[in-house]
């Protein structure tokens, strides 16, 4: 499905998620939570949000659309929502946040949009949501 797939399609195993590992591994060290539990969280994360992508298109900016994922800007405290929504924890719920803007800050540095991304990341929150492959 995308960066952190472990390629086999199953939802919630541990890769299926569309974070990058150095994203990852940055999210994980400022959340203070350990980083072989991150990738569990996103793909739970995944599996909750995967079925709202049409959602997502409706009602969010979307900033990115890649054939493995779409990438959204959305309210600030939209993360309060998912963690409360799956039963996280405070620093699960940051963990997460994090690694999603984390992603969209290092695809603006590959684009050239990084200060574009980090200003509005200022006023509102990042979300990446995978997009499952088809036809295999």
């Amino acid at each position: 499905m995308g960066a952190g797939s472990a390629g086999d399609g199953a939802g919630g195993s541990e890769g299926d998620h569309p974070i990058d590992g150095n994203a990852l591994l940055k999210a994980a060290a400022l959340a203070s939570v350990p980083a072989d539990r991150l990738p569990v969280l996103l793909a739970r994360v995944q599996a909750d949000l995967g079925p709202r992508l049409e959602t997502y298109r409706r009602r969010y900016e979307r900033i990115e659309s890649a054939p493995d994922r779409e990438t959204f800007l959305v309210e600030p405290d939209h993360w309060d929502g998912v963690g409360a929504r799956l039963g996280f924890a405070d620093r699960e719920r940051d963990a997460v946040a994090r690694a999603h803007e984390t992603a969209v800050e290092r695809w603006g540095s590959t684009t050239g949009r990084r200060a574009e991304f980090e200003t509005a990341l200022e006023i509102r929150s990042a979300v990446v949501i995978g997009i499952e492959e088809t036809g295999e």
